[in-house]
C-alpha cells in the first residue's frame, strides 16, 4: 500500500481533480495515449435482394444461377427496460457516437489496483440487500479483491452522502459507491429524502474529486424492486470507469 493511503487527509477544502498529490484514484503506471477515433471502421450495410426481386427471363437466355439462401442476421440489440406497472421504456437504445477527427478521453471499468468504498443504507433491508449482493457479485467479477473493499451501512438514503463524503475524505478509496432504496408512500417524505440524497451524493464527488456513483432506487411501488436489483452492479461499473478515467485525465495533464 503506498504511503499516501497511510496519511489521509480530513480537509474541508474542495479538491482539485488534476492534483498528483493525494489523488482519489491511483494514475495509471504508463501514461494512456489519446489518439483521434478510428476512421478505418467500414459500414457494412447491405444483403441479399429481397425474395420476391426474381430477374426476368428473355427467350433463348441461359437458366441464371441459383443464389444459395442466406440467413440475414442483424446487429443485436440490447432491449431497453420495460416499466413492469406502466410497460413504459425507461431508455432509449444506442450508443454515443464520437464525430471523427477528434480526441477521446475515456475510462474503464478496470477492478486492477482499485479500492472501492461502498455506502448502503439499511433501511428497506430486503431491497438493498439484494443491490449490496449484486455490486459485491460484479466487484468480484471485475477483479477487485475482497480485501480491497470497505462496507459502510447507514441508517437509510438521507444518511448516504454524508457516509460517501466520509469515506471520501479518506482519500484511501478510487471510487464510492453508494446504494439505497427509497419507496413512495402517502405523504412528501419520499420527494424530500430522495431529492436530497442525490443532490448530497453530487455533492459529495464535487467536494472531494472522488467519483461516487448512484445507486439508489427511488420506486413508486415496491413490487418495482426486483427488476432493479441489477442497479448494484451498474453503480460499481460507472464508479471504477469514472476512475479510471480521472486517472487517464491526470496521466494526459501531466505530459
Amino acid at each position: 500500500m503506498s504511503d499516501r493511503y497511510d496519511s489521509p487527509s480530513w480537509d474541508d477544502e474542495p479538491r482539485d481533480l488534476l492534483a498528483d498529490e493525494d489523488a482519489p484514484v491511483q494514475a495509471a503506471s504508463e501514461a494512456t495515449e489519446i489518439s483521434d477515433l478510428d476512421a478505418s471502421s467500414e459500414n457494412v450495410l447491405g444483403g441479399w435482394p429481397a425474395a420476391d426481386s426474381t430477374p426476368v427471363e428473355l427467350e433463348g437466355d441461359p437458366a441464371p444461377a441459383e443464389v444459395p439462401d442466406v440467413e440475414v442476421v442483424p446487429e443485436a440489440v440490447e432491449a431497453p427496460v420495460v416499466d413492469r406497472v406502466t410497460g413504459v421504456s425507461e431508455h432509449a437504445p444506442g450508443d454515443l457516437s464520437v464525430p471523427e477527427g477528434y480526441a477521446v478521453l475515456e475510462g474503464e471499468t478496470t477492478g486492477e489496483n482499485r479500492r472501492v468504498g461502498i455506502v448502503v443504507g439499511r433501511f428497506n433491508g430486503d431491497v438493498t440487500t439484494e443491490l449490496l449482493a449484486s455490486a459485491l457479485s460484479e466487484l468480484d467479477a471485475l477483479g477487485v479483491a475482497r480485501e480491497s473493499v470497505t462496507v459502510m451501512p447507514v441508517p437509510g438514503a438521507f444518511e448516504l452522502p454524508l457516509a460517501a463524503m466520509a469515506l471520501a475524505k479518506t482519500r484511501r478509496f478510487s471510487c464510492i459507491v453508494a446504494l439505497g432504496c427509497v419507496i413512495r408512500g402517502d405523504t412528501p417524505h419520499f420527494d424530500y429524502v430522495s431529492a436530497e440524497a442525490a443532490s448530497g451524493l453530487q455533492l459529495a464527488g464535487i467536494e472531494t474529486g472522488v467519483p461516487v456513483a448512484f445507486g439508489l432506487l427511488t420506486l413508486d411501488h415496491a413490487d418495482q424492486a426486483e427488476s432493479r436489483y441489477g442497479k448494484g452492479a451498474e453503480a460499481v461499473r460507472t464508479g471504477l470507469e469514472m476512475a479510471d478515467l480521472f486517472a487517464n485525465l491526470r496521466a494526459a495533464a501531466a505530459r
